[in-house]
């Protein structure tokens, strides 16, 4: 199988690594806007070749959108206007899906499309920041399964297999409201932390000195690269402002807490928390 790849970052090159490596692709073309990207890609090994995405899409079987998921939204109507009508398939590895599934809905070769978010990644980017078994054992959500060819869905199940993923399905609405929750409030509470202790570094030069491993692993993701993360929140922006509304009405509940004094009502609120463990071992 030929495949090409859109978007030659960390997604888009641990796919490459994997994917080849575990005999899944016999020849991967990459297009990326970025030309320092694409050296990369070539000196690294990661792909055979780079191209335009008119050539790439021409001379692919499989063709997987990993650019940001503003980007993919305009990219997916154009793909399948170029493989309607023949036997190639389209998949994104994108974190939002409701604006994809809107961009596609109605094209004639839909079903040519397989919604995909991987849910996996680090705070890196680049095409250098591609790592091996990025996606071992991690969840592959595919969303609106119904809309997509029998044999585009196959192939693309067979893919997330290779890469050793457990499989979930979900209409694309349900997923953009789950990862609202589960990953999206992850970051923008990471950045919030590191814009805070970064405006009080500007007052007390060493506060970062006293920083352990509480505070990096909650700051973490402030790492994160802003080209990939700004269309994410507002392609999701609803489900994303009710989740921060959920958020800052805790944060107050603790601000009220903390200045009574009420250690009694901490540890309630706590241990409430606590539950978590329950869903995270």
């Amino acid at each position: 199988m030929t495949i090409s790849v859109i978007g030659i970052g960390l997604i888009g090159g641990s796919l490459m690594i994997d994917l080849r490596k575990r005999g899944f692709a016999d020849r991967i073309i990459g297009v990326d806007s970025n030309l320092q990207h694409r050296n990369i890609a070539e000196l690294c090994g990661l792909v055979d070749e780079t191209d335009t995405l008119e050539n790439a899409v021409e001379k692919s079987d499989l063709i997987i959108l990993c650019a940001p998921v503003n980007i993919n939204s305009i990219l997916l109507p154009k793909i399948l206007n170029m493989i309607a009508g023949t036997k190639k398939i389209v998949t994104d590895m994108g974190s939002t899906k409701v604006s994809i599934a809107r961009s596609s809905e109605d094209h004639p070769a839909r079903g040519r499309f397989v919604a995909v978010h991987p849910m996996a990644g680090t705070e890196f980017s680049g095409p250098l920041a591609a790592i091996g078994k990025l996606f071992d054992y991690k969840i592959a959500i595919i969303c609106d399964k119904e809309k997509s060819d029998t044999d585009a869905l196959e192939t693309v199940e067979n893919m997330l297999s290779v890469l050793n993923m457990k499989q979930l399905f979900m209409n694309s609405s349900d997923h953009d409201i789950r990862v609202a929750y589960v990953s999206h409030i992850s970051h923008i509470t990471s950045f919030s932390l590191a814009l805070s202790v970064l405006e009080k570094e500007k007052k007390e030069s060493n506060i970062l000195a006293l920083a352990g491993g509480g505070f990096e692993s909650t700051v973490r993701l402030a790492k994160s690269n802003a080209e990939t993360w700004a269309p994410i929140f507002c392609e999701n922006a609803v489900p994303i402002i009710e989740v921060i509304d959920t958020y800052i009405e805790k944060m107050n509940r603790f601000k009220i807490l903390i200045s009574e004094k009420d250690t009694n009502g901490l540890k309630e609120l706590m241990e409430e928390a606590n539950k978590i463990r329950k869903i995270l071992h």
